[in-house]
Formats: C-alpha cells, sequence, structure tokens
C-alpha cells in the first residue's frame, strides 16, 4: 500500500512539473508562468501543468479559440494572445477562466466573440480588444465585470454601442475607443453625452469620429450637434365609413397604426389568428394593393395587405381573419406596440364573441343595418367594445392614401353584411 502511495504521488509531482514541449515553465515572483509565445504554434498546445497562473500564447498563428481550450489551466490570472490569427472564439473556450484578471486579445482578426464567457470572469481588471474586426458589442456584454479597470476596444469596426453597455463597469477608469467607424445617428447620442461627464478617462477623443452619414464624416463625436430624437409611440386606429354606404358581399377591415419617433420607425405586423401566427413586415404592397416585383407571387393581392403609410387592410374578413392585430414600431430608441382584439358576432337579442364575452344586439327598423347597445358583460373591467362602419368604400387605393381614417377612439355604427355583425374588441 505504501508503495502504491508513493507511486501516485510521484505521478501527481510529475504533472506539476510538466510543461508542452515547445513552451517555458517555470517560476517567477511567486507566480507559475508557462511561455509560448513566438512558436509558430497553430493550435492550443495540450499538457500544461494545472497550478499555471500566467499564459502567453502572443505572436504565434492561432486561428480561433475553441471550446475548452484552456480548461487545463483553471487558475490562469493572465492570459496573453496578442498578434495572432485568431477569428473566433468560441462559447466556452473563456467560461472556465473565473480567476483570471487580465486577457489580451489585441491585434486579431475577432469578428466571432462569445460574449457570454466573459459573463464568468468576474476578477477581470484589464480586457484588450483592440485592434480587431469586432463589428457589435451586446448591451449586457459587460454585467459581471464589475472589478474591470481599463478596456480597450479601440481600431475595430463598431457603428454604434448600446445605451449602458458600460454602466455595469463601477471600476473602470480607462476606456479606449478610439478609431471606429461611428454611425452618428440617434442611437451614438447616449455614448456623446456619458463620454463627456464620465470620471473614466478617455484618451484621444478627437480620434472617436462619424463615419456616416457622409455630411458628419470626421466629425469628432464629441463636437456633434444635438440631432432631434425621440423614441416611437403608436396609436392603433380604424377606418370608418359614412351613413348610407353601399352594402357589398363580405366585409374589409382597415386598420391604421399612426407612427410617431425619430428616426423615422420600422412598422410591423403581428396577427394571432385561430389558424397561426402572421408577421408582416410593412409594406408588402403597393399603392393599388398589389404585391412588389420582388415578392414570392408578384402582382398578387395579399390576405393581409399593410401599406406604407401605416394602414392594414383584410379583403373579405372572416371568421378565420378573427384574432389579435398588433401593429409594433422600433427605431434606434426603442420599440412600440399597440394591439386590438377583432371579432365577428352574429346580430340577435344577444349572444357572445368568438372570444366569449357578451353583447346586446337589437334590429334598427326601416333599416338595413344593425345597431349594438352600447352596453356589455365584459370580461374584465378593463375591456370594451367597440363598433365600426366596415364596407368595400375606397378600397385599397383609399387605405394607401390614408382616407377616411380616424384619430378617435369612440364607438362609431356598424355595417352589416351577411348578415353578420363586426366588433372591436380592445382593452384600454
Amino acid at each position: 500500500m505504501r508503495e502504491l502511495h508513493l507511486l501516485c504521488w510521484a505521478v501527481l509531482l510529475g504533472l506539476a512539473h510538466a510543461c508542452p514541449e515547445p513552451c517555458d515553465c517555470g517560476e517567477k515572483y511567486g507566480f507559475q508562468i508557462a511561455d509560448c509565445a513566438y512558436r509558430d504554434l497553430e493550435a492550443v498546445p495540450p499538457g500544461f501543468p494545472a497550478n499555471v497562473t500566467t499564459l502567453s500564447l502572443s505572436a504565434n498563428r492561432l486561428p480561433s479559440l475553441p471550446e475548452g481550450a484552456f480548461r487545463e489551466v483553471p487558475l490562469l490570472q493572465s492570459l496573453w494572445l496578442a498578434h495572432n490569427e485568431i477569428r473566433a472564439v468560441a462559447a466556452g473556450a473563456l467560461a472556465s477562466l473565473g480567476h483570471l484578471k487580465s486577457l489580451d486579445l489585441s491585434h486579431n482578426l475577432i469578428s466571432d466573440f462569445a460574449w457570454s464567457d466573459l459573463h464568468n470572469l468576474s476578477a477581470l481588471q484589464l480586457l484588450k480588444m483592440d485592434s480587431n474586426e469586432l463589428t457589435f458589442i451586446p448591451r449586457d456584454a459587460f454585467r459581471s465585470l464589475r472589478a474591470l479597470r481599463s478596456l480597450q476596444l479601440n481600431h475595430n469596426r463598431l457603428h454604434t454601442l448600446a445605451e449602458g453597455t458600460f454602466a455595469p463597469l463601477t471600476a473602470l477608469s480607462h476606456l479606449q475607443i478610439n478609431d471606429n467607424p461611428f454611425d452618428c445617428t440617434c442611437s451614438i447620442m447616449w455614448f456623446k453625452t456619458w463620454a463627456l461627464s464620465t470620471a473614466v478617462s478617455i484618451p484621444e477623443q478627437d480620434n472617436i469620429t462619424c463615419m456616416s452619414p457622409r455630411v458628419l464624416k470626421g466629425t469628432p463625436l464629441s463636437r456633434l450637434l444635438p440631432l432631434p430624437c425621440s423614441a416611437p409611440s403608436v396609436q392603433l386606429t380604424y377606418q370608418p365609413s359614412q351613413d348610407g354606404a353601399e352594402l357589398r358581399p363580405g366585409f374589409v377591415l382597415a386598420l391604421h397604426c399612426d407612427v410617431d419617433g425619430q428616426p423615422a420607425p420600422q412598422l410591423h405586423w403581428h396577427i394571432q389568428t385561430p389558424g397561426g401566427t402572421v408577421e408582416i413586415a410593412s409594406p408588402n404592397v403597393a399603392a393599388d394593393g398589389r404585391s412588389p416585383p420582388s415578392a414570392p407571387v408578384p402582382g398578387s393581392r395579399p390576405r393581409f395587405q399593410a401599406f406604407a403609410n401605416g394602414s392594414l387592410l383584410i379583403p373579405d374578413f372572416g371568421k378565420l381573419e378573427e384574432g389579435t392585430y398588433s401593429c409594433l414600431a422600433t427605431n434606434e430608441l426603442g420599440s412600440a406596440e399597440s394591439s386590438v382584439n377583432v371579432a365577428l358576432a352574429t346580430p340577435g337579442e344577444g349572444g357572445e364573441d368568438a372570444l366569449g364575452r357578451r353583447f346586446h344586439g337589437k334590429a334598427a327598423e326601416g333599416k338595413g343595418c344593425y345597431t349594438v347597445d352600447n352596453e356589455v358583460q365584459p370580461s374584465g373591467p378593463e375591456d370594451n367594445v367597440v363598433i365600426i362602419y366596415l364596407s368595400r368604400a375606397g378600397g385599397p387605393e383609399a387605405a394607401a392614401a390614408g382616407e377616411g381614417v380616424s384619430r378617435q377612439q369612440s364607438p362609431g355604427l356598424l355595417l352589416l353584411g351577411q348578415s353578420l355583425l363586426l366588433a372591436f374588441l380592445t382593452s384600454f
């Protein structure tokens, strides 16, 4: 038994002093160092001692860092990888290095980086990622780096920065972010304000410049004049007809999403029907209601016709088109959404709509239509019923032009077609 213990200790001591053949391993100033710099390596070599605290792989030919690349050295405090050919850092390549304090990935070709790995590096104090090909940094990339003191992101390809990117970095004292091709639009204005007011040292501010728009190219961000910026707002309204409009078979449902914001928001429709979900990037039709030449079926009339001015037209509205209609507006500063539930109801002395909500109805004498009492037993105190006129009057051209679009949310009248009533059920 004694011999077995001695053999185990010999193996462990051998492992402690092991070192990959191309590298030099030893102790200096109390640190266990593995020096593999300038070795023309094309991969991280295996066989490092588990107690290594400093590892240099600089000035090699590493093309990438795969998952688990440093699993053998969990006690690393310093990792130097500058001047390689690294293009991608895979998820899990760095996640095991919970003791890491210094990480140098500068002077590579990194465009694909596993930002989520940084969430495990809460001890990190120095992060050098300058002189790479980074185009994007997630808003929460640095959320765990409360000990970080120095961050270098200069000489990359960053076009914008999500607001609040640097907020978690409460210990940050040095930020280098010059020589990036920033788009000087509303989305970058927060950074200008933050950079001018923060106590963090930001050198070379005259080289933190605009690349676009062209009129601002070369302008330092610190001298950028205020831009008229506002987050999106939306109001979902309906298009009523006038009294006496001609009755035609079927219904045409016309909704209008009134959008405001700067820069001009992108409009998107989300429609939940009994048959499933429909997503529409507006517009999907031209002014005549037909799909453009780039569509899968050019010149056709889609079931849901979204126009450039924010109108949505649904010809021949029926049971299959019941559901929730939502318009979503998005720009660089945020998003806003408004929704309405639409259902068909059968006229009579009363009943339930497709969503299980009670209504009352009665015939209007001498008229070819039904009215609906504004009396309702809603499923909740916040629910309300909005009754509107609907017909084919105006057609898609009127919808495209925005004609007759109501800016009111008060109840209107309902036009009867094929013995059906159409009701909007909306929550306020």
